[in-house]
């Protein structure tokens, strides 16, 4: 077993760390209490290829592995899990489907441009009655010979607004269930397709998240992605993928509290030494460094598996499902470290505590991830 980092994975690491400081850091709480998208950090992020990281260089990608993927997750996400979520979604969810399933003309047309940054994606799953329960799609997608005609409603969807490329899960065939679903490449400007006000969240405020409708788009059949009745699948095989990101972004969450707290408690002093120097502060650093550190193996290790083209599912679920319990743990303490300054907006850390909630329910809930360890653990 290797532990160490490539050199060119800590150069990745490095860039993606010195980003977060001067580009992301400045304007973080303003971005947060106003609900503002980080357009301008965004558009940075996709000139340095942090938008299609993992995208073979003939699709204008930067041909780069898992690891170094979850490395830029984690630096990005201990500043602002808002931007970090973008890089996640692009890269996980958007550009991976349509590199591993979609058409060479569809990787021409969508991937291109989505790969180089020059426009964002959304992934378009959830449903107002279909969050954990993928099966139940609503939104039909009915064959209309040379097109589909798609209706229907979607929830909580990242870059919602942002968005300039959706992969939209629908019902074609009610009558197979699961085996009638298709995706499908939908363009922001068809007609019929609207998108909803933006949500006010808990967390990753930053992030537009918003309901899409969808009324009577035609959709043309060559932007079905697979072969009909494929769609269920395609959504189960690039959300595997998905939750590596969000494990990620959690351990860069819980890794960002934690670093604050650690230097808050070196700084301030109670009874005449640095709170550190209590056992009660010093064992919570223990426990939380410990947390972290467990929760980083079994996100390197997902991202190691996925990069060798071995099978991740078991491996993603568990860090997935630990690293965002670590994130929630490790926040709340982080918070109570601060004591009173911990509850206030300037300390960051309120924050990072709002945003690490999101990881245990978006791409699979922690109840789902133990769904899906509890079947391969008996398998």
């Amino acid at each position: 077993m290797h532990f160490e980092l490539s050199e060119e994975q800590i150069m990745i690491q490095q860039a993606a760390r010195d980003f977060a400081q001067h580009e992301l850091k400045p304007g973080v709480i303003e971005r947060d209490e106003h609900q503002k998208f980080p357009a301008e950090q965004v558009k940075k992020l996709g000139e340095l290829g942090f938008l299609g990281m993992m995208v073979d260089p003939k699709y204008n990608g930067s041909g780069l592995d898992a690891i170094s993927y979850v490395l830029v997750m984690e630096e990005l996400s201990k500043i602002d899990a808002s931007a970090s979520v973008v890089v996640s979604v692009n890269n996980s969810l958007v550009c991976y489907g349509l590199e591993a399933y979609g058409s060479e003309a569809q990787k021409e047309k969508y991937l291109k441009p989505l790969a180089a940054g020059e426009q964002i994606g959304a992934f378009c799953l959830s449903e107002p009655e279909a969050g954990s329960d993928a099966t139940s799609q609503r939104t039909t997608a009915e064959d209309k010979g040379d097109y589909y005609l798609l209706n229907g409603t979607k929830n909580w969807i990242t870059n919602g607004s942002t968005a300039s490329t959706y992969l939209v899960i629908a019902q074609t065939h009610p009558e197979l269930k699961h085996k009638g679903i298709n995706a499908f490449i939908v363009e922001k400007g068809m007609e019929g397709f609207t998108v909803g006000p933006k949500e006010n969240k808990l967390g990753i405020r930053g992030s537009d998240t918003h309901s899409l409708m969808f009324n009577d788009v035609k959709v043309p059949k060559e932007n079905r992605i697979g072969e009909d009745g494929f769609g269920f699948t395609f959504a189960m095989k690039t959300l595997e993928g998905g939750r590596i990101g969000i494990a990620a972004q959690a351990l860069g969450i819980a890794q960002g509290a934690f670093e604050l707290a650690t230097q808050y408690a070196k700084e301030r002093k109670t009874f005449g030494k640095p709170i550190a120097e209590h056992q009660a502060i010093a064992f919570k650093l223990a426990d939380m460094a410990t947390q972290i550190e467990a929760a980083r193996l079994l996100v390197y290790k997902a991202a190691w598996l996925k990069s060798q083209g071995l099978p991740y599912t078991q491996a993603g679920s568990m860090a997935k499902l630990y690293a965002s319990k670590v994130a929630m743990d490790v926040t709340i303490e982080a918070v109570q470290i601060h004591g009173g300054y911990g509850f206030v907006k300037e300390y960051h850390v309120e924050r990072l505590m709002r945003d690490a909630k999101i990881t245990q329910i978006y791409e699979g809930t922690s109840e789902i991830q133990k769904m899906v360890i509890s079947r391969e653990v008996i398998r």
